[in-house]
């Protein structure tokens, strides 16, 4: 049964959220949804994540989030004049159809833009990096705790550095299709980089190797987008 009000802790994180990613637009769209672009050709990740993951991963499994999402919306006038970013913030109240089909195009949708090719992602910007060593010590003690972070999510889900709601970065998880704008999520915050760990992002080259999936997908991380997730994020606060 869908929730008549929003719970304001969702609420405020999903406008954050939107502030932070206007550039994509993704959260504000109502239905029908439809499937991004990819910024880069399938093959631009190379090698830390191949051609044919990227094609299966968002021609095929992220396509099939936006089609089934669709279906359950259509099926529910409820929910037709809701936004992307409005059903992640309703996530409890909603079928675990809409739940995890809104969290996948969510979750997708925000995940392709943190890549980019091999020596095309920039640097941290001060910021951030400065925010970074305050809270990990180090650019590489973080990683290795977001590393952590997603080896340690049992099946399936995502690894994610968030702003907390005190402006803190933390690192988090969720399972499935969760993620921390939700209102079921046990830690909340703005996301600024996820990683996605369920075995079809990574499981054609590093099969069962899921450490070395998350080792190697630093080479794509675009620390310039991240950097400037994170500014906004700070700044919706």
């Amino acid at each position: 049964m869908l929730r008549t009000t929003f719970p304001a802790t969702a609420v405020a994180l999903v406008l954050a959220s939107s502030a932070a990613f206007a550039q994509e637009d993704f959260g504000s769209a109502t239905a029908p949804f439809s499937l991004p672009e990819l910024p880069y050709a399938t093959d631009a990740l190379e090698p830390a994540i191949d051609a044919e993951t990227m094609e299966l991963h968002h021609g095929m499994h992220h396509q099939s989030y936006v089609d089934t999402l669709n279906e359950a919306v259509e099926a529910d006038p409820a929910l037709a004049d809701m936004t992307l970013d409005e059903l992640v913030a309703a996530a409890g109240g909603l079928s675990d159809e809409v739940r995890n089909n809104a969290g996948g195009h969510w979750n997708h949708s925000f995940f392709w833009p943190l890549m980019a090719p091999e020596g095309e992602g920039g640097e941290p910007s001060k910021e951030f990096a400065g925010a970074i060593d305050a809270v990990f010590g180090s650019m590489d003690e973080f990683k290795s705790a977001f590393e952590e972070a997603g080896t340690g999510q049992f099946g399936s889900g995502w690894a994610w550095l968030i702003v907390d709601g005190n402006g803190e970065l933390a690192i988090t998880s969720t399972p499935d299709q969760d993620n921390p704008l939700m209102d079921v999520a046990e830690i909340q915050g703005t996301p600024i980089l996820g990683n996605d760990v369920w075995e079809h992002a990574y499981y054609l080259t590093y099969n069962n190797r899921r450490a070395e999936y998350l080792s190697a997908w630093w080479d794509v991380v675009d620390w310039e987008q991240v950097s400037a997730n994170y500014a906004e994020a700070v700044a919706a606060q």
